[in-house]
């Protein structure tokens, strides 16, 4: 009497979707951790006492990066202009 549950078995989509969605986050992982990096060796920059222009660079990739990260969905628009906002009033 004691029937055992069928486990439901995904269906081929469902798997193809994990994997992509796991692609996905381990690609936006990487892009995050890239961009704090970024910020980073941009504030050890102005810690250092770097050139102007140093600092400009790396405050140009700093931008360049969180645009980027807008245009692929990774972060929020207001996020990322809050972030650059912040960094641009250290300089």
């Amino acid at each position: 009497m004691a029937e055992e549950k069928k486990k439901k078995e995904k269906k081929p989509t469902a798997v193809k979707r994990i994997f992509q969605s796991e692609r996905r986050n381990q690609k936006n992982k990487e892009f995050k951790s890239s961009a704090k990096t970024a910020i980073k060796d941009y504030k050890k920059a102005i810690e250092d006492k770097e050139t102007k222009e140093v600092i400009a660079k790396k405050l140009n990739l700093v931008n360049s990066l969180m645009d980027k990260a807008v245009k692929k969905k990774i972060l929020k628009k207001n996020k990322v202009n809050r972030v650059k906002s912040q960094l641009s009033s250290i300089a």
